[in-house]
């Protein structure tokens, strides 16, 4: 055992070997003779969440909102510069790697970590995450993103398979990684607990190095999540490079025995070493500080200014009825809640942030904003699941004397974490208590619901007349909510994920959660606002949705043809009396196809912050890739046909349409004997070729006008064609079809 490896000959496979786990929690090992010093890695999606020596707590740093407040922003911009104000405090306290951002898609709204991922729709996480990994990366340390793949629920996440398509994989559940990997290059990608199709995925060797590394390109570090090797030796062979945390040494007990008796290539061995060498020498020019990209800001960083601004940025008014909102300056103003006093901010688990600045009570903020009294009563408990009679009619009788009531209310702390998913929608008894009692007090009432992820708002919705969703906004939630509530901002998030009217009514319902044995995609490519609209549900508020306290006109839609693709421009003009941002989103509506869209399908989207009276032109950049679906095993194709392109406020919300003639795209030749009549004669490039073949050598009809009749067709058409090649009463043989295949 004193081969040394090829790209680092000083290093024997034992030494290389040992480079293949960590040396503690959250540190690789070291090779100090070899120029190889440790890396250390640590939590922050959105905040600094470092673990002190022995789990004594954590390092205090800025607590930002959590990525799924950060995702109703729909700013790349502003998640860039929180992503770098977190890995500057990174870099500060040591760390070298950021082991975020998460950025699962939230397949059901029980998911559990839901509030530590992006959205429901891989286009606006995708651009989300490729601005955090940048923001991270320009800092000079590394982005790990997380966790790869299909990690959508946490019971029973160490072992449950998820079951999924080769379409829903690439359309949904792959997207999003493939653009943060191909455009932002993070350091290191970590391979999830779960199983997919039955195999791990920290040793499925198709998710890890066919896709990721051949097809994707993917040059950096490979890690496991904590804990989820299950085979250490086929995960090596796989591409899985570190295994996380240490095992003390048994893994590469494990490593070099099987390369001992043959089952394990040393080559995989030494291509792993080599790049967590690169890895390290990277985190060694962090280290000293002469790595910055040069896109970073020198200027001194206000934190608090900063969480302050992404929490009033992530803040969704989804409902301001009579104009109830801003609060008049002369109203009185009553505000019920214990969560007023104490708000929840972000969510439990590894990621939690030590919060270096606690968010101040709401009933504060709001009495400083307004310079006046603001009167207060709890309503419920503070662990948010308790009331009694006289806290109910207290209440009631604080806000029937106010003008305007502000009741908040939201999940409490143990309702969202790391480990376990959500069972219900609902919010405690004792807040759907209080709500009915405030309802039925007759003052107009503003409802401020907190929490991670999507809450039933079912049946108090249309009873209130406003509603606000900050999410979990971090240490600057209670003066953002102030600074809305009394005008000073509008406010400009939109939903990352539908609302629904039923936790029945989503797509996953009947197969979320998965069990170890099998966890079905069953919606496949319908998740979240695709699921809806292809069942035609009505919904409480649709992805995209979010109002602001101006109104925007929109004029001159238009859609250019570009070497790249497309690039569509609209007119957008603040008519109302605010100064307020905008999203103007683009949804692609696509032409019947053999396979089946999505009716609206996200491809872009851009945001215009206007004062009154003023306008800007929005543009949109749209490429190829944007129009087309998965198709197995031919990949990515576009259907010909006329694609519509649509303005939107919301997924539900069209502004103006334009059409779009697209010519088919993708290739040809995986088109097999075994496949189906079908599959041959709806291929947009071969069916046209085999039926005009046909009809030059089919003299008597028989054939042409069997594959003509949409009877027969729907009687064979999924008949492996090889079958109808040997009958010699057609024209079809294995000659023709080889012909127009390669023509």
């Amino acid at each position: 055992m004193n081969e040394t490896t090829a790209a680092e000959p000083s290093l024997t496979l034992e030494q290389g070997a040992s480079l293949l786990s960590g040396a503690d929690m959250d540190t690789t090992r070291a090779l100090p003779a070899h120029g190889v010093p440790p890396v250390k890695l640590t939590d922050g999606s959105n905040g600094l969440a470092m673990n002190l020596p022995f789990f004594a707590g954590k390092v205090a740093a800025t607590c930002y909102p959590t990525l799924s407040a950060m995702a109703a922003t729909w700013d790349p911009d502003l998640v860039a510069r929180v992503a770098e104000a977190i890995a500057l405090d990174a870099r500060g306290a040591g760390a070298q790697v950021l082991l975020g951002p998460g950025m699962n898609i939230k397949r059901s709204p029980l998911g559990g970590r839901n509030f530590e991922y992006f959205s429901e729709d891989p286009h606006l996480t995708g651009r989300l995450a490729t601005a955090f990994v940048r923001g991270v990366q320009r800092t000079g340390i590394g982005a790990c993103v997380k966790h790869f793949a299909a990690n959508n629920q946490e019971t029973d996440r160490m072992r449950v398979s998820a079951d999924v398509g080769a379409r829903a994989l690439r359309e949904i559940y792959l997207r999003a990684f493939e653009q943060v990997v191909t455009e932002a290059e993070p350091w290191l990608v970590m391979a999830s607990y779960n199983r997919i199709n039955g195999t791990y995925a920290t040793q499925n060797r198709w998710l890890l190095t066919d896709v990721l590394r051949d097809e994707w390109g993917f040059g950096g570090v490979v890690v496991s999540d904590w804990g989820a090797v299950d085979d250490r030796v086929a995960a090596l062979a796989a591409g899985l490079d570190l295994e996380m945390p240490s095992t003390s040494g048994a893994s590469d007990a494990l490593v070099l025995a099987a390369v001992e008796d043959g089952t394990l290539d040393a080559t995989a061995v030494r291509a792993s070493a080599q790049r967590i060498v690169e890895l390290s020498r990277k985190a060694a020019a962090a280290t000293r500080g002469d790595d910055r990209t040069g896109e970073s800001s020198t200027a001194p960083l206000d934190t608090a200014a900063l969480a302050e601004e992404a929490a009033e940025r992530a803040a969704v008014l989804l409902r301001n009825e009579r104009g109830v909102l801003p609060l008049p300056s002369d109203a009185t103003v009553a505000v019920v809640g214990a969560f007023a006093q104490t708000p929840r901010f972000q969510g439990g688990g590894s990621a939690g942030v030590n919060a270096a600045q606690p968010p101040a009570p709401l009933v504060a903020a709001l009495t400083a904003a307004r310079g006046g009294v603001v009167t207060y009563s709890p309503g419920y408990a503070d662990d948010g699941v308790t009331t009694d009679a006289d806290a109910l009619a207290r209440a009631k009788a604080t806000v029937s004397a106010a003008d305007v009531g502000i009741v908040v209310v939201g999940l409490p702390e143990a309702a969202e974490s790391e480990g376990y998913d959500r069972t219900t929608l609902a919010l405690p008894d004792a807040q759907l208590r209080l709500l009915e009692e405030l309802v039925d007090a007759g003052t107009p009432l503003v409802v401020v619901c907190i929490a991670g992820g999507v809450v039933d708002l079912e049946p108090w919705r249309e009873q209130v007349d406003a509603i606000i969703l900050p999410g979990l906004a971090g240490q600057g939630v209670s003066q953002a909510l102030a600074r809305i509530l009394t005008g000073a901002v509008s406010p400009s998030g939109r939903l990352a994920e539908t609302i629904p009217l039923a936790l029945s009514d989503t797509p996953s319902h009947l197969s979320f959660p998965g069990t170890t044995e099998s966890g079905a995609y069953g919606e496949d490519i319908f998740v979240g606002y695709r699921g809806y609209d292809e069942l035609e549900r009505d919904v409480a508020f649709p992805f995209g949705h979010g109002l602001t306290y101006s109104e925007f006109a929109y004029s001159d839609p238009a859609v250019r043809a570009t070497e790249e693709g497309w690039e569509c421009s609209l007119l957008v003009r603040n008519v109302g009396a605010f100064t307020a941002r905008d999203v103007v989103q683009l949804y692609l509506g696509a032409p019947p196809a053999p396979a089946r869209r999505a009716p609206s399908e996200l491809i872009g989207f851009a945001t215009a912050e206007l004062a009154p009276g003023e306008s800007t032109q929005v543009v949109i950049q749209v490429g190829h890739r944007a129009l087309a679906r998965w198709d197995e095993p031919r990949g990515w194709v576009t259907d010909a046909g006329t694609h519509a392109l649509r303005f939107a406020r919301s997924s539900r919300d069209v502004i103006a349409s334009v059409d779009v003639e697209v010519a088919a795209s993708g290739a040809v030749d995986e088109l097999t004997p075994e496949s189906t009549l079908s599959e041959w004669l709806d291929h947009p490039v071969v069916g046209p070729r085999l039926l005009a073949r046909v009809r030059e050598l089919d003299a008597v009809g028989n054939t042409i006008g069997l594959l003509s009749d949409p009877t027969a067709r729907l009687m064979i058409g999924g008949l492996p064609i090889k079958r109808l090649a040997v009958d010699a009463g057609n024209v079809l043989s294995s000659h023709l079809l080889d012909e127009v295949r390669r023509a």
